[in-house]
């Protein structure tokens, strides 16, 4: 049997690898010369610890399952900290460890000890912070490559980049070299790109784009142990909702922040630089440029946390992601015989794409 991806960013590369490691032979094929879309634009998270109840944490759980499994690739199962800094973000972190699902996320309350013990880095004020076991980090600017140089070990796997599709119908792929790629099954995994042919096979979907802004310093002079982020993104991710957090959201964020629905995640890279965000924009047509306030708040922020300043700021990016917008983990819809299309995971994408992809092939009956 013989699969194409279209999509090289981690939710195709994942259907090819899902491909492979069934006994397939795979075609991926991407337009660029390699993904350079928000699979390498994000902070390279397996984001256990924000999922909601339900499926949506047991896809992530099996994600993470999957990303440890595979060769090649630097996983780190660094957990994360969740850090307080008021009697009303502790009080969420409380409520969260004390829930059933709890130990299924890894999550344990600590005080401010325990914190800097477990990351010393920590340095700043804190009164303690929500522990996540089961969240892991890998590099985003290298998974790619990695997983593709695992999967040429297969010899059943070619990689066609720098081809658009201009016409995918039952059986077979085509693209903007007038080449044909025949295929018994097909498998549109496109990212943001939701007009054009995505939209003349699927109609309108419910998605939407999502713009975010991040940056990278050169490297810190120790180590941070664990990932970082700070209690805003309980008033982002679903899984803290409840009394708690509804009476810590009377206590606004920083106007910078709530203008631009703010969290902060930190996460150190193989090289030792911090990978810092994130802002969400959610209104097109979105800007050209970034804004310098969210980058100044955050890194007051971090510096704050860590006690110290931050080594210089060498790049930052803006980065658009496909995200569902009716509740689904991903969108997965079927636009002709034996071709789905995938998209829309949202800020999901990098933890999930593995558990997405297996999903894809059960529901194809492959």
């Amino acid at each position: 049997m013989r699969i194409v991806v279209v999509g090289g960013g981690v939710l195709g590369t994942f259907h090819a690898w899902e491909g492979v490691r069934r006994g397939y032979d795979v075609v991926q094929i991407e337009r660029e010369c390699e993904g350079r879309g928000a699979s390498v634009r994000n902070f390279g998270l397996v984001w256990v610890s924000g999922r909601a109840d339900g499926a949506e944490l047991e896809t992530a759980l099996r994600a993470r399952e999957l990303w440890e499994g595979v060769p090649g690739i630097g996983f780190r199962p660094a957990g994360s900290l969740t850090v307080c800094r008021t009697e009303g973000e502790l009080a969420v972190a409380k409520d969260a460890a004390s829930r059933p699902e709890a130990a299924a996320r890894g999550f344990q309350l600590l005080d401010a000890e325990q914190t800097r013990l477990r990351n010393p880095a920590l340095k700043g004020d804190l009164l303690g912070a929500l522990w996540c076991e089961r969240d892991a980090i890998v590099e985003p600017r290298k998974v790619l490559p990695e997983l593709r140089a695992e999967l040429e070990k297969s010899g059943r796997y070619q990689f066609v980049p720098g081809r658009e599709v201009r016409e995918v119908r039952t059986g077979e792929v085509r693209d903007d070299h007038s080449e044909i790629h025949a295929a018994d099954e097909i498998f549109l995994c496109t990212g943001a790109w939701h007009g054009g042919l995505i939209r003349e096979l699927a109609g309108e979907l419910p998605v939407r784009r999502v713009r975010l802004q991040m940056m990278q310093t050169a490297p810190l002079d120790e180590q941070l142990t664990t990932a970082v982020a700070d209690a805003d993104s309980f008033r982002y991710y679903p899984a803290y909702q409840g009394p708690a957090l509804d009476a810590l959201n009377q206590t606004p964020q920083a106007t910078v922040a709530a203008d631009n629905a703010m969290q902060l995640l930190m996460v150190q890279r193989a090289d030792g630089g911090l990978t810092i965000g994130d802002t969400h924009e959610y209104a097109e047509p979105f800007g050209f440029d970034v804004q310098n306030d969210p980058y100044d708040y955050l890194k007051e922020t971090v510096e704050s946390l860590l006690g110290r300043e931050l080594p210089p700021v060498v790049r930052r990016w803006a980065g658009v992601y496909s995200q569902s917008t009716e509740g689904e983990i991903v969108v997965r819809r079927t636009v002709a015989d034996n071709v789905t299309l995938v998209t829309g995971p949202g800020g999901r994408g990098m933890t999930m794409s593995p558990a997405i992809a297996e999903t894809s092939y059960s529901e194809a009956g492959l």
